[in-house]
Formats: C-alpha cells, structure tokens, sequence
C-alpha cells in the first residue's frame, strides 16, 4: 500500500453494507484489533504480553488483590490465575497474604517486575503517541474526549442478550 493509498483508506468512509450509513462497530473493532497487534509486537520487545503489562501495571499502583486486579484488567478468574502464574514464574509478581482478609491474595511486585512495569509503561506511552500522533493535533483530544464519553456513558456497559440468542463473546486476550 502507497502512503497515498493509505490516506485514501484511512479517510474514506466504512459504509454500511446495508444502509451505506458509517459502519461504527467496523471501525471500533478494527481499530482496536489493529491497536491490540502493535501494542502485543511492541511489548513482546521485553518480553510481556498487553495483559501481563496490564496486571502488573495495576498490582504496581496499590496493594490490591487478585480479584480486584482481575475487574481492573477486564479478565476472568481462570485467565487472571494464568497471567498471575505466569507473572511469578518469571519473577516479576507473588501472592502474599492479605493483612485483612486471610483468604485474600495480595499480587505483590517485585523489584524486577517494577522495572519491567516501567519500561513497558514507555512501550505503551510510545504506541499511545503513535496513534494520536496520526491525527491532526485539533484532533487528538477531541478524538479522545469522544472515547471516554462512550467508554463512560452509552458504552459502558454491555447488554444482555435476550433469550434464544447467542451471546457476544468476549474478546480474546493475548495468549502470552
């Protein structure tokens, strides 16, 4: 693709097939899919996944347990004790006690882990810019500005799905 053909692709717009009204849910999805990927490429550079980065980045802020790290995350129990496991083998988290609540984990990181949440913050601060950095700056933070609103109001719970129909799935984390 030309730098000519991608400015094309880029502004024209992703009709419908239907209606020919803009297709938003392509265009969410495929952004995030395209911005998942460069995120997954640019933190396999030291070794992490999006969503070890994203655990151990929460478990570095506070003390916070387990669960609590797993709402904050967006992940299920199951993959949340996979990523914790997988955080621990390499050194860079443990489970300790809670000091209130005996049958709570605390998801302690360590000194390495600290140092690997520092640099994969500028790998995600890097790929962040990069993508504002595509929009006109009088764009930037009304873009942004658009996807909180959404992510905070009309977005920010999913539906469920009535009776006899299949419920959306989740998206798939990163398999690392």
């Amino acid at each position: 693709m030309t730098p000519d053909s991608a400015t094309a692709t880029a502004t024209a717009p992703s009709p419908s097939p239907v209606t020919g009204s803009p297709d938003v849910s392509y265009l969410l999805q495929h952004t995030a899919h395209v911005l998942a990927t460069q995120m997954t490429a640019a933190l396999a550079e030291i070794g992490m996944s999006p969503r070890a980065h994203c655990v151990l980045a929460h478990a570095a802020q506070t003390e916070r347990t387990q669960a609590q790290l797993a709402e904050l995350s967006d992940l299920d129990k199951t993959t949340m004790v996979v990523t914790v496991d997988q955080l621990e083998r390499a050194g860079l988290a443990e489970r300790v006690p809670s000091a209130t609540d005996r049958r709570a984990r605390i998801i302690r990181v360590t000194a390495a882990g600290a140092d690997v949440v520092a640099a994969g913050q500028q790998i995600v601060d890097r790929v962040h810019g990069d993508v504002l950095g595509a929009l006109p700056e009088p764009e930037r933070s009304v873009f942004v500005s658009a996807l909180n609103r959404l992510t905070t109001g009309h977005l920010a719970t999913p539906a469920d799905s009535p009776d006899g129909v299949q419920a959306v799935r989740r998206p798939r984390q990163s398999r690392q």
